[in-house]
């Protein structure tokens, strides 16, 4: 164990002032159900913004950085980098439309977007689909990282790391609901970001890495270096750049990043004060996830190639960890096992913040689908606010145990980030085009989300018996060209959404574009506009989404080329996300 008396005071003062935060928020998200899973819808840009950053800040990504830089590079990061594109089309194209809708989860959408026995069912199955399956698997995810980090720093068990942080999380995430997360993730943001700031700052002063100018010049680090992969590696170009950059954005669900929003970005989205507000929360989420984050967590991660060069270094250095857990992401906690005193309370301590931040939020989340769009929606439709209350206390329990439980069967970080893009491969178009395009139906929902998790069983669990294995890219474009066709087929040829419902979706949210052309012509025929004060500009729309993209690209590449001894190129990209960013201040008239 190597916490000593001060390190174990901050962590301790850490679990008690998040059980007090949750405490505080106990009272006002015990009201009822908007309270305790929207707080009310009431919240400024900045708590939101910082908490969606902070979820994502989790146990597990550090360790998924470390796996991918010392597998393919600094480069190998295309694989969520590319998810930008997401964030900035969620910024300029859904942020407005989802606090307009006023629904208490994403899920409830189904049932204002679509008509019949298919919504209903699509309202009840999804809930249960992401509310356990999809959020098990996260919970267990980052429970993995967790495990990881007690096994090597605290020396204490993988049961045991579960219960202490599960149960400090379970508690405050019971009693303070949304409210109470989301202020205990603006203090675990700064902690996380800190304790990220304080290891790689003591790895690159590391003996066998010897400051910054030996870390770039090693030899089994220099090929690690550059920002996009050698085009003459075309399997690797091809793999962690092309297809992420062009493809694997817009057409692959993942939690976090979802295609038109979703999961907990559109949580905080509707918990917004204001439309402006949730523009704005998701805007400063963009921007500090991807341009100002990743940079700590590189460069441990280049650290730990000179420190432990192979997974036997990592081995030999930590006999006591179970051999099936000894992956490339390991070596994150293994790095941080060279923190000072004082210096290592704060890291694990940020770290310990960045998974409670991301369970917390999950399970809320899970009980918000649990309660709001199964049970009260088909097993207690009557009941009350404080019985629903209890319920999603209990649901939040439940999820927990049972992420628990699952994350003792996992062995690496990468395992996970793999599985759930391969089950939400071909349907990420779905999610954008149903807020622009009429004819997508309830039935094309079901159908992608179906295709999509049947095509992820047949290659892990059919494919390897019958023929040769295939590349994970491979499956991964197979499954999105097959459920893309599936998903619109059914759009074309499916039963069309009840006529009234999409007048009533169109007056509430005024989704604009040509897709609705059939319904505004329905609407002109009872004598209405569809347009409104909130009808917004698709060409500044566009021009905003291609400076912001820019802005934070630029921003990205020009602190990592400072950090890698390049100052010349680190100045013309700051000039040309400032270029970026101040076109965006030139087009914000067009979105208020």
């Amino acid at each position: 164990m190597l916490l000593q008396g001060v390190d174990w005071l901050i962590l301790v003062s850490f679990f008690v002032l998040s059980l007090g935060i949750g405490l505080y928020s106990s009272g006002e998200s015990g009201k009822n159900i908007n309270e305790f899973f929207k707080a009310g819808g009431n919240l400024p840009w900045w708590v939101l913004g910082t908490s969606m950053v902070a979820t994502t800040f989790s146990t597990d990504t550090p360790n998924l950085v470390t796996d991918i830089v010392r597998k393919n590079g600094i480069s190998g990061n295309w694989v969520w980098w590319s998810f930008l594109l997401t964030g900035m089309l969620t910024v300029f194209f859904f942020a407005k439309l989802w606090k307009r809708s006023g629904v208490l989860t994403d899920i409830e959408f189904y049932e204002l977007r679509y008509s019949g026995k298919a919504a209903s069912f699509l309202r009840g199955f999804r809930a249960i689909y992401l509310g356990v399956f999809f959020n098990v698997v996260i919970i267990s995810g980052v429970s993995l990282a967790a495990i990881k980090i007690g096994t090597v720093l605290l020396g204490i068990s993988p049961m045991a790391t579960l219960m202490v942080s599960g149960l400090v999380t379970v508690i405050y995430s019971s009693l303070g609901g949304l409210r109470g997360v989301v202020f205990t993730d603006f203090i675990q943001f700064m902690l996380s970001l800190a304790g990220a700031i304080a290891a790689a700052w003591i790895a690159v002063n590391h003996p066998a890495v010897g400051g910054f100018d030996n870390l770039l010049q090693h030899e089994h680090v220099v090929d690690k270096l550059d920002f996009i992969p050698d085009i003459s590696n075309g399997e690797i170009f091809l793999t962690v750049f092309l297809v992420p950059l062009f493809i694997q954005w817009w057409s692959v669900w993942y939690p976090g990043s979802e295609p038109g929003g979703g999961g907990f970005i559109v949580q905080r989205m509707l918990a917004a004060k204001d439309e402006n507000n949730a523009l704005s929360s998701v805007m400063l989420f963009t921007i500090v996830h991807y341009a100002i984050r990743p940079w700590p967590w590189i460069i441990v991660a280049l650290c730990s190639i000179i420190v432990f060069p192979d997974l036997q270094a990592l081995q030999t250095a930590f006999p006591g960890v179970d051999p099936a857990i000894v992956q490339d992401d390991l070596a994150y906690p293994a790095m941080l096992s060279f923190m000072p005193v004082g210096i290592m309370g704060l890291v694990v301590t940020s770290l310990v913040a960045a998974y409670m931040s991301t369970l917390s939020t999950m399970l809320n989340l899970g009980s918000s689908y649990l309660v709001n769009d199964f049970y009260l929606r088909f097993v207690r439709p009557g009941a009350s606010q404080k019985h629903l209350i209890t319920v999603g206390r209990i649901a939040t329990l439940l999820i927990m145990i049972v992420g628990g439980f699952f994350a003792l069967q996992l062995e690496n970080a990468l395992q996970t980030f793999g599985i759930l893009l391969q089950i939400g491969a071909g349907t990420g178009l779905i999610y954008i085009l149903r807020w622009y395009w009429w004819r997508i139906n309830a039935l094309s929902e079901i159908v992608a989300m179906g295709v999509s998790f049947f095509v992820a069983l047949y290659f892990a669990f059919l494919h390897p018996f019958y023929f040769d294995p295939l590349s994970n890219l491979e499956q991964l474009v197979i499954g999105i060209v097959l459920t893309t066709i599936a998903w619109v087929l059914t759009a074309l040829l499916g039963p069309a959404t009840d006529k009234q419902l999409l007048i009533s979706f169109v007056r509430k949210t005024s989704v604009p574009g040509p897709g609705w052309k059939r319904v505004y012509g329905w609407m002109k025929e009872k004598g209405e506009k569809h347009t409104s004060p909130h009808y917004f500009d698709f060409q500044a729309a566009i021009m905003a989404f291609g400076a912001g993209t820019m802005a934070v690209y630029a921003f990205l590449f020009g602190t990592g080329s400072y950090l890698l001894g390049q100052p010349f190129r680190g100045l013309l990209l700051m000039l040309l996300s400032a270029l970026g960013f101040g076109l965006l201040i030139f087009l914000k008239r067009k979105f208020r």
